[in-house]
């Protein structure tokens, strides 16, 4: 079993730093009126462990005890959209984003389903039934219509709590029924807390500058920290000598299209790119994060008075991402777009 399953907190008290955090949901859990929630942070700040952490404190270790089904729903064209829905006798967990654009047919169905049945367990400390929904800032606005319903026609038997990145993609109305809780980012610090405690239940020694390059390397996210730590134990049994942590393929990728676009600004330059960004997108590297790594890199390697125009294009390119359906032709509009800059800026021409 890998360091970051084997070693993942079951209780709110095992979690080892945002304290305040945790003190707050085992006093809400302690309470019948408990909200709906909306946890958001970071990708590896661990919200899904703390959410885990409080079912348990809610309805104790039967929350744990996790059953995996494939639901089958039908799209008004009678097509099958299969969903993955992770139980137990107290909640369900389910991604509805993975169905795309028939997201509200899910929503509709479990939770309508759901909210309708009452506790089957008459021993359980809480009434209600509590329903988790992943990625919940990459739900249709339909499907958050539907679910702001829902929240307010059920409330006696649901409870709704939603993981996301960002509120900003989150429809105002469901924000606001439900209690935001922000997880941030663990510091450097509060990283090494917690790599020094997998260190020591596995018996080995993690030296200071490991530490300190594991959590340079992971910036901010603690998944990635634990795997990396994982991943170096295997180069080295004590960690000694020299340790190179290697980056996943698809950021190198993306490095890669970088200098391509930044050596040559042609129509067939572009064309070759854009073969590029297919090949990200369906090995499921998710547009936004292509289009963030790719601005990295190349403000990394363009002129300073080009770097805040290629950021000000991310962010509209992002935008566009998010409110169409061909990631591609917004990829490839932004890539024109660099590439017209900095051709701009070597002929010494005004550009827009």
């Amino acid at each position: 079993m890998l360091y970051v399953d084997k070693y993942r907190p079951k209780a709110l008290d095992d979690l080892q730093y945002h304290q305040g955090l945790s003190e707050r949901l085992k006093s809400l859990s302690a309470h019948d009126d408990f909200p709906h929630m909306l946890f958001y942070g970071p990708s590896g700040a661990g919200k899904k462990t703390r959410i885990m952490c409080l079912l348990r404190e809610l309805y104790g270790p039967g929350a744990q005890r996790l059953k995996i089904d494939q639901r089958v729903f039908m799209n008004p064209s009678r097509r099958k959209i299969d969903v993955n829905v992770v139980s137990s006798n107290y909640h369900i967990e389910l991604t509805p984003s993975d169905a795309g654009g028939y997201d509200r047919i899910i929503i509709q169905d479990i939770l309508k389903d759901i909210a309708q049945t009452q506790q089957v367990d008459a021993n359980a400390r809480h009434r209600f039934k509590v329903v988790i929904i992943n990625e919940a800032d990459s739900l249709s606005r339909d499907a958050q219509s539907a679910l702001r319903r829902t929240m307010e026609k059920y409330m006696a038997n649901l409870r709704l709590v939603l993981c996301a990145t960002s509120t900003s993609r989150i429809i105002a109305p469901i924000r606001s029924r439900c209690l935001l809780m922000r997880v941030g980012a663990p510091s450097p610090d509060e990283m090494t807390t917690v790599l020094r405690y997998v260190a020591k239940k596995e018996k080995f020694h993690l030296p200071d500058d490991v530490a300190g390059k594991i959590c340079a390397d992971a910036n901010g996210n603690l998944r990635k920290a634990i795997l990396v730590l994982e991943a170096l134990r295997m180069q080295s049994h004590d960690l000694s000598g020299p340790l190179s942590i290697a980056k996943p393929d698809w950021e190198t990728f993306c490095a890669k299209t970088a200098d391509l676009i930044v050596s040559e600004q042609s129509p067939e330059r572009l064309l070759f790119v854009r073969g590029k960004l297919y090949e990200l997108l369906v090995h499921a590297i998710p547009a936004r994060l292509v289009l963030k790594t790719l601005t990295d890199c190349l403000v990394d390697k363009c002129d300073e008075d080009l770097k805040s125009s290629i950021v000000e294009k991310a962010a509209f390119y992002e935008l566009r991402c998010r409110q169409g359906n061909k990631a591609i032709f917004h990829l490839e509009a932004f890539v024109a777009q660099v590439m017209s800059m900095i051709k701009g800026s070597f002929e010494g021409m005004d550009w827009e």
